[in-house]
């Protein structure tokens, strides 16, 4: 299986391999936690994968800093830049921070405050631009090359899905009986590479992605048979809300995936607020969405061993009064 989908141009397990090499003492391994109140609910064995605790509140670091980590030392003299709705923002201010050069991160004007000032303490310079991930990525583009900065992609790069897939890696590794791991998915990059992990280690494994209702951009590709902008966004999950899926992340959800499930978003809200309560997790609303898709029964669980993503912590604390 393993050199057909080498073969194809999608990630393979030695670059996530790899990947965890880079990231060690980087990256947190973060903890696969029974989900003793989730699992009574829904009866099936689960266990979250607690990426809200990873460093900067979220997986990306992953990602970000594997990217980094391999551009060339004359590329980056003047910075880099990257375009996001607040998590790979921070990651990326996080690994410039740790390489020691210049971050700018441009972010939609609509993006928590939570996130913007988390990557202004990163070191990051913050530039606000529109509300779309295309109006934000053309504004990067520009900066980039009026000012020479090199370009950290937010998802559809091999680097990227690289990155995120350790977190995939450190599932099938520690669990090696786990029938069904949930993503969710943003521009699929994380999924992305938590498929590619647990394919290639627990081929019998389910992986199945989960996108907001309201910003369901991979599965609009899906049933199009390729990437298709939306004409509209609407999603209390920010983090999840690209108008259109990367081509690469797009060819890993054909190939890997079993299945994007959708969920709207008040079952994200009775998801938050189970794990806040039941779990004592502090989750944003994209993080929890997996776990939406396990409450609301958008997703099958049959087979009993589920592995859920938490993919982000960075909660605007003023919606705490909101999960009460």
């Amino acid at each position: 299986m393993t050199a057909d989908l080498q073969g194809q141009g999608l990630v393979g397990l030695r670059e996530i391999e790899a990947a965890s090499q880079r990231l060690a003492g980087v990256a947190v391994r973060t903890p696969l936690l029974p989900a003793d109140a989730l699992s009574e609910v829904v009866g099936a064995d689960v266990r979250l994968k607690c990426e809200n605790l990873q460093r900067a509140g979220s997986f990306k670091i992953r990602g970000a800093y594997n990217f980094v980590s391999q551009i060339p030392e004359e590329r980056v003299r003047n910075g880099i830049i990257t375009y996001s709705s607040g998590n790979h923002a921070q990651a990326v201010a996080l690994a410039a921070k740790l390489k020691g050069v210049r971050s700018v991160v441009v972010m939609p004007t609509t993006s928590p405050a939570v996130k913007r000032e988390g990557a202004k303490r990163l070191g990051a310079e913050v530039v606000l631009e529109g509300t779309t991930s295309v109006e934000r990525k053309a504004r990067a583009e520009a900066i980039a090359e009026a000012e020479g900065l090199e370009m950290v992609p937010p998802f559809d790069h091999r680097h990227i899905i690289a990155g995120q897939g350790t977190v995939g890696l450190e599932i099938a590794r520690e669990w090696e009986g786990v029938d069904l791991v949930l993503a969710p998915i943003g521009g699929g990059g994380l999924a992305s590479g938590v498929a590619a992990a647990v394919k290639r280690m627990i081929p019998s494994a389910r992986v199945v992605g989960v996108e907001p209702a309201g910003a369901a951009s991979m599965r609009a590709a899906l049933d199009a048979g390729e990437p298709t902008m939306l004409s509209r966004i609407d999603t209390i999950a920010d983090g999840l809300a690209p108008v259109i899926a990367g081509r690469l992340t797009f060819e890993h959800a054909r190939e890997l995936f079993d299945d994007v499930v959708t969920v709207d978003d008040e079952a994200i809200v009775e998801a938050t607020k189970l794990l806040l309560h039941r779990h004592k997790l502090v989750v944003e609303f994209s993080g929890a969405a997996t776990t939406a898709a396990l409450l609301s029964g958008a997703v099958d669980h049959r087979g009993g061993r589920v592995a859920v993503v938490i993919s982000g912590g960075n909660l605007d604390p003023s919606l705490l009064s909101r999960l009460a």
